[in-house]
């Protein structure tokens, strides 16, 4: 199939994906006022019973590990901060609108999905090491757990040719966004882009699904939240936690770890931490 008729195809697709509930972008809009206080989100929150739902199921795991029951919804925003309620509606209904357990040929969601959990989890992990602001940590987590969004229009499109691209990367010793290339002319990293743009999600997490492998060519605003994904991608991929088709990863460059501030055999000190958190984050993969 021409690469054209390819990009139709996938664009179509994406065309077809369900907008993001109209509670998930009140909540978006509220968060990003700069004044915004629990009770406006309260009040939008409480006319969605699932978004409710998870929120109060979220701060009751041991992913927040409070070690007290939260039954009040004000609270439990409260508790958690409007940029990590926001974080949370975001992700939640993106894993809601995408598959997770479904297998097609070319990947297996449920280990992609792992995949995406570790590398959110790493770079969460990897911006409380840098000091990033607790406020803003959990964009780094939800710009992890989405970096590769674009691999499941791509893997839904044409699995059969997808599994081809996973299988030439395999066998050629290349990474899979240099197979997508050549067997579709789109990688996963502008496949996503597009999701980004119909969904308009923010800037930052934007700028890491389309950027995270080819840093190089980017100039904006968000580096540091790109290296860290890129790294925490690196993790996921070189301990296996999870699969999403790649099993040659590209090591980051030296600028890239300097950007984080991590040294680039600290993984094997830094592995039981991570995976206790993602242990404890696994919450995420069955809140829709």
């Amino acid at each position: 199939m021409a690469h054209g008729d390819l990009n139709r195809k996938i664009e179509n697709y994406i065309g077809d994906i369900p907008s993001l509930p109209v509670s998930v972008s009140k909540v978006m809009e509220i968060c990003n006022k700069t004044y915004s206080r629990p009770s406006d989100l309260n009040r939008v929150i409480s006319l969605d019973p699932v978004l409710t739902g998870r929120l109060l199921k979220l701060i009751n795991s041991a992913y927040y590990g409070l070690g007290t029951h939260v039954t009040s919804l004000v609270k439990a925003i409260t508790m958690l901060g409007i940029n990590t309620v926001k974080n949370l509606a975001l992700s939640s209904a993106i894993l809601s609108t995408l598959p997770i357990n479904k297998k097609v040929h070319g990947l297996d969601m449920e280990g992609y999905w792992r995949h995406c959990l570790c590398t959110g989890v790493t770079s969460k992990f990897l911006a409380e090491k840098q000091g990033i602001d607790p406020r803003y940590q959990e964009e780094y987590f939800t710009a992890g757990l989405l970096h590769d969004i674009g691999k499941i229009p791509l893997n839904a499109v044409l699995s059969g040719e997808y599994l081809q691209a996973v299988t030439a990367a395999d066998s050629e010793q290349k990474p899979l966004f240099e197979a997508e290339n050549e067997t579709f002319g789109i990688n996963h990293s502008l496949a996503g882009k597009m999701i980004a743009g119909a969904w308009k999600l923010e800037r930052p997490v934007t700028d890491v699904i389309t950027y995270h492998h080819e840093i190089d060519g980017y100039s904006g605003n968000n580096m540091s939240i790109i290296c860290n994904v890129a790294i925490a991608n690196y993790f996921a991929l070189v301990y296996e936690v999870g699969f999403s088709g790649d099993k040659k990863p590209v090591k980051p460059g030296k600028n890239i770890w300097k950007v984080v501030g991590i040294k680039e055999d600290s993984f094997e000190v830094l592995k039981e931490k991570i995976y206790s958190e993602i242990d404890k984050a696994k919450i995420f993969l069955r809140l829709s």
